[in-house]
Parts: C-alpha cells; sequence; structure tokens
C-alpha cells in the first residue's frame, strides 16, 4: 500500500476517526481504569497526527514511497556511495536493461505519467530517466522536459537548466505544485522564453541524508553528481549547448541554496542561478548529520555570503527571490545581495507579502524564466 496513495490515507484517516468514536463510546466504562484512561488519551492522539502527516505528506509529496521514509535502497531518490575509482562519466538509462553489471533503468523512457497525466504532445514531452553518475557513485532519478522544437529541428542544440526542490520533497513537486514545464510550455510558445530542455530532480540523491549539494567527506558526492556527473550523462543523451552558457540551475528552498551554490562554486559549468527563497550556507541538524568533516575552512567554502567576501565573484548572472513578509529569509537576503560584485550579477524579485510554499513559488516562476531567457546560449 502506497505512502502517498488514497487507500492508505483513507486507512489512517478511518482508523483515526473510529480511535475518537471508540474514546466517547468507551470512557464511561473505563473512567477508574488508569491503564485504560492512558490508553484513550494515547491511541486517539497517535492516529490523528498520523492522519495528519499523511495528509501533509500526500499533498506536498515530501516522501513518495515507504523507502523514501525509511532510507531502504530503491527509493524514488536513488542511491549511491562514496565514489566510483574508475572515475567513468555520468551515463543515462533509458528503456531497457543496460549490460551486465550496469545498474537497470528504474523508470522507462516513453512520457512520464505524473498523477495520471501525460504533457499534450504540443506542449512537450516529459521523460523519466535514472542517472548513474560515475564519478559520485550515486544514481538518481529525474524527469526531462523537451520542449515541442526538439523533435521539429533534429540539428538544433538547446540549453538546459537543472531544476531542483526543496528538502525532503519530491522531484514531482517542480511538475504538479511548481508546474515548471506547464509554465515553460507556455513561455516558449508565446516566444517568452526560448525553447529550452529542463531536467527535474530533488536534492535529496542518498536518501534519507540531506547532503545540501555538498560532497561531503567520507560520504555521498552529491556535488560532484551535480555539477558533473549529470551534465556529462545529460550531454550524451539529449541535443545540448556545450559550454557554461548552456547551462542554468535553479530550485526552491534548499534547490535554491543548491542551484546558487552550483553557480557560484561551477562556473565553468552554470552561467545562470534562480534561487526561490534559498538560504545561503547549510545549518547543520539531524537530517544532515556532518557535512565538511569538521573543517570550519570547508564549511566556509560552501556558505555563499562568505565567498563573496573572500573569494573572486563568479561570473555568472543571478536571481533571487524573497518576500518582505512570511518568509524567513528577507534579511539573509538583502545582505547577500550588498555582498555581490562585478563580474557576478544579482538580481531580485521582492513580494510585500508571501511565505515558504509553491503557491508563493508558482507567482514567481513566470518572471524568474523570462529572466532567465536572455542569459542562456541559443
Amino acid at each position: 500500500m502506497g505512502l502517498t496513495g488514497t487507500p492508505f490515507i483513507l486507512l489512517i484517516c478511518l482508523l483515526a476517526l473510529a480511535a475518537l468514536v471508540g474514546v466517547v463510546w468507551v470512557a464511561p466504562r473505563a473512567a477508574r481504569r488508569v491503564p485504560a484512561r492512558v490508553g484513550l488519551l494515547l491511541v486517539p492522539q497517535v492516529l490523528l497526527i498520523a492522519a495528519l502527516l499523511t495528509v501533509a505528506n500526500a499533498y506536498f509529496a515530501f516522501y513518495g514511497s515507504w523507502g523514501d521514509l525509511l532510507g531502504m535502497p530503491g527509493g524514488s531518490g536513488g542511491g549511491g556511495g562514496t565514489g566510483d575509482p574508475t572515475g567513468h562519466h555520468g551515463h543515462l538509462i533509458r528503456g531497457a536493461h543496460g549490460p551486465a553489471g550496469q545498474d537497470p533503468p528504474l523508470v522507462p523512457t516513453h512520457d512520464a505519467f505524473i498523477d495520471g497525466h501525460r504533457l499534450p504532445v504540443k506542449d512537450g514531452r516529459l521523460e523519466a530517466v535514472t542517472i548513474h553518475g560515475g564519478r559520485s557513485g550515486i544514481s538518481a532519478l529525474a524527469y526531462v522536459y523537451l520542449p515541442p522544437q526538439y523533435f521539429r529541428d533534429k540539428t538544433r542544440h538547446f540549453p538546459v537548466t537543472l531544476a531542483l526542490t526543496g528538502y525532503p520533497g519530491n522531484a514531482e513537486n517542480l511538475i504538479t505544485r511548481l508546474q515548471l514545464p506547464q509554465t515553460a510550455a507556455r513561455e516558449i510558445a508565446a516566444r517568452r522564453l526560448k525553447p529550452m530542455i529542463f531536467v527535474m530532480m530533488r536534492p535529496m540523491v542518498t536518501p534519507p541524508r540531506d547532503t545540501e549539494c555538498t560532497d561531503v567527506p567520507k560520504g555521498p558526492l552529491a556535488e560532484t553528481f551535480f555539477a558533473r556527473d549529470l551534465p556529462a550523462a545529460i550531454q550524451s543523451a539529449y541535443r545540448t549547448v556545450p559550454g557554461p552558457a548552456g547551462w542554468s540551475a535553479m530550485g526552491d528552498s534548499t534547490g535554491g541554496y543548491c542551484a546558487l551554490k552550483l553557480a557560484m562554486r561551477h562556473s565553468d559549468r552554470f552561467a545562470a542561478a534562480i534561487s526561490m527563497s534559498g538560504y545561503y550556507k547549510a545549518l547543520r541538524d539531524i537530517t544532515t548529520g556532518d557535512l565538511y568533516g569538521g573543517s570550519p575552512a570547508y564549511r566556509n567554502e560552501n556558505d555563499l555570503a562568505w565567498r563573496l567576501q573572500h573569494r573572486p565573484a563568479p561570473p555568472i548572472d543571478v536571481l533571487v527571490t524573497t518576500s518582505k513578509v512570511g518568509e524567513k529569509d528577507y534579511a539573509a537576503t538583502r545582505r547577500f545581495i550588498a555582498l555581490v560584485h562585478a563580474p557576478m550579477q544579482v538580481s531580485s524579485i521582492t513580494l510585500p507579502t508571501g511565505g515558504h510554499h509553491f503557491s508563493v513559488w508558482r507567482r514567481e516562476l513566470t518572471p524568474a524564466l523570462r529572466w532567465l531567457n536572455g542569459r542562456l546560449g541559443v
């Protein structure tokens, strides 16, 4: 029974309702029995909390499967190790099983079903693929949006934008909640956005750990996966514009931090980045563990404000978004903007009121894509 499926959600909600009814029915008979009274208090509360968490998880798609929730191999986010000594480039698996010794694909290459629907043919194509990283040893699911122009002109090459959602969300959020490919298709059709490829993922590539797109000492090489393996895999499978002028990164929340960090630390790969409600340094908590091997110097290198003060500014364009009311990152965003200097360029979208959720990011998406239009090569 799927974690986000309707049968499971109904089951948990019915159990919670039955527990509440049971309390009303049994309470008068158990008034003098202390263990029974404790059980009557605890069981309905636990089931009610479980029902609320289940509904919230289904809406926001934090965890797409039991494997994701428990950090088991084969979860929808993929898996991985700490590196591949062979140093092979990343590769992308489509369709049938690969050669002996290669990981099989997790999703077939036909148009991806999202919430039971395919993207209309006139708007392009969605493919679900598994990217295997030769350098990082990480394998992860991605959704690839191909504009309709990709199929009309077989000689044309297209820029690529890596889009990352927040932690611990699923890549599907970028399609069902943010509506990125749908919005991009409309903007491309109206000629307000040049045709481009979007690679949509979540930043959690070694669930359940939140790596913050970092190469963790003696741990997952998430930054290597996103900055090296993924571009190599996409370039080998699709017609893409070569060089940094053909690549950008974007994301919301954790994905926004990752997008900025990837562009700032890898300007040889990414020419632009969009951060929607992103932050500027990763905090240590139970989901991250020690990301930097106890090294203050390595921690600083991943602090984006610190980099602007102590490292040469990279030759990239970035867009950051925030809200004056309802968003915790407003002060940090203003400070980041003030620190940016040439050759780096920064633009911003600041809403008067907002919050940290997809309804706000959808409002920002269209102007963000139009901003991106002039910053990638043809």
